[in-house]
């Protein structure tokens, strides 16, 4: 089997990181110094590292952010603001969510309520969480529309006894 048709398929099993390393690993003579199971391992390393990579970018992409700049490590905690840092980093953990907490964030307009809930939507994503980032309003439709589906729903399972 030649080489090129062990890459191609590696991206028809769905392997491109693993096919493009084991190209530049082809190209490259420093490779030849190491031995199979070295060469192997870093293969796998990489598609394992781009896996993972695109993953935390879907879930990222499906949660919605407005903010996908948001970081907890960029959280002003000045004293005016009467952010707790311990709190904050404590919710970055995302310890709530294995446990069933929820998180409810309320001030005033312009406090930074959206930014903090993208920040911590951020590191439920980075710790593998599919996230849905919504306000108020929104959920109150969506909401509103899955009570009224439900109650169709169970109005047509009568009709159909």
């Amino acid at each position: 089997m030649t080489n090129e048709t062990t890459i191609q398929k590696l991206i028809e099993m769905r392997l491109p990181a693993m096919a493009e390393a084991f190209r530049d690993q082809q190209q490259e003579h420093s490779w030849e110094q190491c031995s199979f199971e070295e060469r192997f391992g870093v293969l796998v390393d990489l598609e394992f590292t781009s896996r993972k990579n695109n993953r935390l970018k879907r879930l990222i992409q499906q949660a919605g952010f407005d903010q996908t700049q948001a970081c907890v490590a960029d959280i002003n905690f000045t004293p005016v603001r009467k952010l707790d840092k311990a709190t904050i980093e404590r919710l970055a953990t995302c310890q709530y969510i294995e446990q069933g907490h929820n998180v409810i964030l309320m001030g005033p307009s312009g406090a930074g309520k959206s930014y903090l809930a993208c920040a911590l939507g951020m590191e439920a994503c980075k710790h593998y969480y599919s996230v849905k980032y919504i306000r108020l309003p929104e959920l109150l439709t969506e909401l509103a529309i899955a009570e009224v589906k439900e109650i169709t729903r169970k109005f047509y399972n009568n009709i159909a006894r």
